[in-house]
């Protein structure tokens, strides 16, 4: 057991001895604690001014304290009082007991919209006419197809009057009769077809509609 007694260091941590006025491991110097007694401040030896100063500061604020208690329950209490009071005129009591009237609340009526009209269509026209080109010639009442020159020609309709076609969902339909000896292939917008010939015979009959208007053409097919 060692005499001499032992400090640790502030700053590392480190045990050694109380001789040594610095550690040895990181070189901090030994604080030694003093161990004298602070001696009283004026304020608290009685008798002094400054005591008696301080005793005044204390009535003083004891005083305060007791104002300022007194005024927080006063206030409360008035707070108290007008919400009681407001809840009364609310039910409709008044100082002399009377039924104080409740105003009827103002209800904002949205007024009524109202839907736009529903536009009329317009009526497609009748057709009066549906004619027939074959390169630039009007087609009357037939044409004839050769296997041998021209196994394939393009047809052209021509709507009357005009505005038919300019009308929603209006298309023309190109319909062979027999499609062993021909076949019609439509365009994308119906005016025009191209008619394929596959053998000779017939004739055929090539039919060409409109909004319930038709024609037929003759198809004669020959070698």
């Amino acid at each position: 057991m060692s005499v001499i007694p032992q400090v640790k260091c502030r700053r590392c941590g480190e045990s050694f001895s109380a001789l040594r006025s610095h550690c040895p491991n990181c070189g901090t110097r030994r604080v030694t604690q003093s161990g004298r007694t602070p001696a009283p401040t004026p304020s608290t030896v009685k008798g002094t001014a400054a005591y008696e100063r301080a005793e005044t500061n204390t009535r003083w604020q004891m005083i305060f304290g007791l104002i300022l208690v007194v005024a927080v329950i006063l206030a409360v209490i008035v707070m108290v009082s007008t919400s009681l009071n407001g809840l009364d005129t609310q039910s409709g009591k008044g100082s002399n007991n009377n039924i104080v009237a409740t105003p009827t609340p103002t209800v904002n009526v949205a007024p009524t919209v109202e839907p736009p009209p529903t536009p009329t269509p317009t009526p497609t026209p009748t057709v009066e006419a549906i004619n027939i080109q074959c390169f630039g010639t009007d087609v009357k009442d037939e044409f004839t197809m050769r296997l041998s020159q021209d196994p394939k020609i393009e047809l052209q309709a021509t709507v009357l009057p005009m505005e038919v076609f300019t009308t929603e969902n209006t298309h023309i339909t190109w319909k062979s009769s027999d499609e062993s000896l021909f076949t019609v292939t439509p365009s994308e917008d119906t005016r025009k077809c191209t008619v394929e010939m596959l053998q000779t015979g017939g004739p055929g009959i090539l039919t060409v509609s409109c909004n319930g208007y038709s024609v037929e053409l003759t198809v004669r097919l020959a070698p």
